[in-house]
């Protein structure tokens, strides 16, 4: 995990999207978020210490059969297929994502969180700064399914050294997608709710619009409830 500290930053934008809008001040306190997304083969650990995909609730945790699913099981034990292991997993439900990072001890960024990560305190426009994306930093344009293995593209990390903020496949958040001005204690924190969450990032089968530090997953199917082909995520935790 890399350290982020902590900061009073700008969220959001009056330039972009209406559902970026207002920017307005937002402080962040100190947390560690994974350098990497979560892996396929990270995620079948995770299936096999649980031994199904459903939680104690009966929350569907992936979306095991569905046809983009990149986990399957294989003589009884969960297995990412070959030559997917290192790719971003998909198909994993918001619960999913969920209980994954509270299985090791951490838990899904806020999307206040992910912001502060992604812009910095300066509110850069793209996780590296303010040059233009291409594909030497973002998966992107890429069409369905076109993933990189998670830590590909290193001249696309932020100065903290977080890589794939922008591209590859959009994260969840543990925030629910509700209007502006982002406020903790608002009910948008909400861990049991099944209302749409907030994903964060661009994925490979999406335009460099979506790439941008702001930009909050407005057109991304973004159901808790069931996995989605281009949604991934990443865990965070407090700082130590």
């Amino acid at each position: 995990m890399v350290a982020i500290p902590g900061a009073s930053f700008v969220m959001g934008s009056d330039a972009g999207p209406e559902d970026e809008r207002p920017a307005h001040r937002v402080a962040v306190a100190p947390f560690r978020l994974d350098r990497r997304e979560v892996s396929n083969a990270d995620f079948a650990r995770f299936l096999n210490a649980l031994g199904g995909f459903h939680n104690a609730a009966g929350r569907r945790l992936y979306d095991a059969d569905d046809g983009d699913a990149r986990i399957h099981r294989v003589a009884g034990q969960w297995r990412a297929d070959a030559g997917f292991e290192a790719h971003p997993v998909n198909e994993a439900s918001w619960f999913g994502a969920r209980d994954y990072c509270a299985w090791r001890g951490a838990r899904l960024p806020s999307e206040a969180e992910w912001e502060r990560a992604a812009r910095g305190p300066e509110g850069r426009r793209y996780p590296w700064g303010a040059a233009p994306p291409d594909a030497t930093r973002a998966r992107y344009g890429m069409g369905w399914m076109r993933t990189l293995p998670v830590g590909a593209l290193p001249a696309g990390a932020t100065p903290e050294g977080v890589l794939n903020l922008a591209g590859n496949v959009h994260e969840w958040t543990s925030s629910l997608y509700r209007p502006y001005p982002y406020n903790t204690s608002d009910g948008r924190e909400d861990a049991d709710s099944d209302a749409a969450r907030v994903t964060r990032g661009g994925a490979a089968d999406t335009g460099a619009a979506t790439l941008t530090g702001t930009w909050r997953g407005r057109t991304v199917s973004r159901g808790p409830r069931a996995g989605h082909h281009n949604i991934g995520f990443r865990c965070a935790k407090a700082a130590r």
